[in-house]
């Protein structure tokens, strides 16, 4: 059943995983090298990749005889690394980008749609309903779109510092969220 109050915990937890606020540097660079970013291309092919992953990444973990209350346990600790990296300014997760079509890679995968977020979903799972969470991811790829489209606008408008900022902020936010669904499931 549909639920507002989860649908916008969701959101705000892929918020913050997906980071792409915290990403406008990347993405201006992509654009400088590139000449352009294909927006609405690179929201889609992320959508198709994290929808597919909602739907069929129990049947994954399935395969591997695992389950999702342990899959949220390690996903705890991803998210746990990726609030560290966002708080400290630390790189945990190095990135191998094909520059070959940036809005693909690393934009649609791993930027938008990538390790730490397929492991959110995954871990969501084991505490919202499949239909709130796919309208988080909906309202999640609305957001970056909108971003993608206006992360020149952005970055001058918010600077260096603002953005830092709000990394920080959302890095803290991460690191509650992991330790919250590490209890979670810890004996589940």
């Amino acid at each position: 059943m549909l639920s507002v109050k989860e649908i916008l915990s969701v959101s705000l937890i892929l918020f913050s995983v997906i980071d792409i606020l915290g990403s406008i540097p990347i993405i201006i660079d992509l654009r400088r090298k590139e000449g352009k970013i294909e927006s609405l291309k690179a929201t889609i092919i992320a959508g198709i990749i994290l929808i597919a992953f909602l739907f069929l990444g129990e049947g994954l973990l399935r395969l591997f005889g695992l389950d999702v209350a342990s899959f949220a346990i390690a996903g705890s600790f991803v998210l746990f690394l990726l609030g560290v990296e966002m708080v400290l300014g630390v790189t945990l997760f190095k990135e191998d980008p094909d520059t070959s079509n940036g809005s693909i890679v690393p934009l649609a995968f791993p930027l938008i749609a990538g390790a730490g977020t397929m492991t959110t979903i995954l871990s969501l799972k084991a505490e919202y309903e499949e239909w709130n969470i796919l309208m988080g991811i909906v309202l999640n790829l609305i957001f970056v779109y909108i971003v993608l489209k206006s992360s020149s606008w952005l970055q001058r408008k918010l600077g260096d510092n603002g953005a830092n900022i709000l990394r920080k902020v959302f890095g803290i936010i991460l690191l509650a969220i992991s330790i919250k669904l590490f209890k979670n499931n810890w004996g589940a």
